[in-house]
């Protein structure tokens, strides 16, 4: 606690720092990658065919990395991590163009969410070993919005890089944003107590799985429940913004490239917006009524499928309706997120909190690949029907909400007897 109180400000600062360099890095490449290989094919089943086989590594060793970042130093994972992730963009940037497109990106994007996979429980991990445990709601809106502040401007900036200079301009500036987010992670200090084993790594990720899911059963078994809940939304709401909204303004709309990364930073705004409400209402937010959030997520994906019903010569103004309401859903949604993620992290203990939270992002994002390959087969095959597809998904994300509803009663209960 003391390490906490003297060390808070330059170690979660350094953190934070990292993180801007960092994420800007993943979000251009978010941006520039899929956009590469839909415009190099045109086909949206096979952009989600590989958006979903990229997310299956970062599923496995999302579990993984809660078990190392609960035994090796959380500081000594990012920097290897992002030194390792700058070394595939610099082999994937000498191979783009002399491979064929399909296998090249299946491999680096699995092994970049992979990465990311590994990565992220040791962020999440370290907030409750660097702030007070009253400042943690705090500390997760704060990295919240530090990802979406990159995920606003990587876009946005990655549109003008691709315009302009191609694919390769994007790569070298994410080479050089990895090494530089790498180099200031050298000067973090988290506090770090190992735990000894003699067992092999396997055997030790087994067993701390096995640790994590009986605390989960048997002691918060309502974080379950609420993980059925987020995988839904992942299955139908998340996978259709993440495939429907790139295959709609490029392929349907026939929109610029620079307008694609406009409204992917728009939707990092929403991001942003989210993260902040949470900060400044964070003392009225309660986790037992943030089913709401998910209530407005659904009828804002209503009036967007309704929005691509106008008339083809209104394209622009679909487009307009396309990205407020995409804006939109991440608002409420960013904002019932962060309320989720910090209940399991003060609600967990120390020990356990980098297993657990690994735990759960690993089951709620199994939804995501099939929800993927779902909606990418649904863009391609029955194109003309693209309102009923997003206002069907609507419909559904509302009855989530309403399930939603009575499993955060419960919560809202525990944290009223806290």
């Amino acid at each position: 606690m003391n390490h906490r109180k003297t060390c808070c400000s330059r170690d979660f600062t350094l953190v934070v720092a990292g993180q801007i360099v960092s994420l800007f890095g993943n979000a251009i490449l978010r941006f520039a990658l899929p956009l590469y290989l839909l415009k190099e094919t045109g086909s949206s089943a096979l952009f989600g065919t590989v958006t979903a086989c990229a997310l299956l590594p970062m599923i496995l060793l999302s579990l993984l990395g809660g078990v190392l970042a609960d035994r090796v130093n959380k500081r000594n994972i990012m920097v290897g991590l992002d030194f390792l992730t700058a070394f595939v963009i610099t082999v994937f940037y000498f191979l783009v163009g002399m491979v064929p497109v399909a296998p090249l990106f299946i491999v680096t994007l699995m092994l970049l969410y992979g990465i990311s996979g590994t990565y992220q429980p040791a962020v999440q991990a370290s907030i409750p070993a660097l702030v007070p445990k009253g400042r943690i709601l705090w500390a997760g809106a704060v990295v919240n919005q530090v990802g979406s502040l990159a995920n606003f401007t990587g876009p946005v900036i990655g549109g003008m890089l691709y315009g302009l200079w191609g694919i390769g301009s994007i790569l070298r500036v994410s080479i050089l944003c990895f090494i530089l987010s790498a180099m200031m992670e050298i000067f973090i200090v988290i506090p770090f107590h190992g735990r000894p084993t003699e067992k092999r790594i396997l055997c030790v990720v087994k067993e701390d799985m096995k640790e994590s899911i009986w605390f989960l059963r048997k002691k918060k078994p309502v974080f379950i429940r609420i993980c059925f809940m987020i995988a839904g939304l992942n299955l139908f709401l998340s996978s259709m913004i993440t495939i429907g909204i790139p295959v709609i303004i490029v392929e349907r709309l026939s929109m610029a490239d620079q307008l694609l990364g406009l409204t992917q930073g728009l939707l990092a705004v929403g991001g942003m917006i989210g993260g902040l409400f949470t900060v400044v209402f964070a003392k009225k937010l309660r986790p037992g009524k943030a089913w709401i959030f998910l209530l407005l997520c659904a009828f804002s994906a209503c009036v967007m499928g309704a929005g691509m019903l106008l008339a083809e010569q209104l394209r622009f103004l679909k487009y307009l309706i396309l990205s407020g309401t995409g804006l939109l859903v991440m608002v409420f949604s960013t904002m019932f997120s962060i309320q989720m993620l910090a209940v399991v992290q003060t609600q967990t203990p120390a020990e356990l909190t980098g297993k657990v939270v690994a735990c759960i992002m690993a089951f709620i994002m199994c939804a995501q690949p099939a929800g993927q390959l779902l909606y990418g087969l649904l863009f391609e095959k029955i194109s003309v029907e693209t309102p009923f597809i997003m206002v069907s998904t609507g419909a559904v994300s509302f009855f989530i909400a309403l399930y939603a509803k009575k499993i955060l009663k419960e919560l809202g209960g525990e944290e009223d007897n806290a």
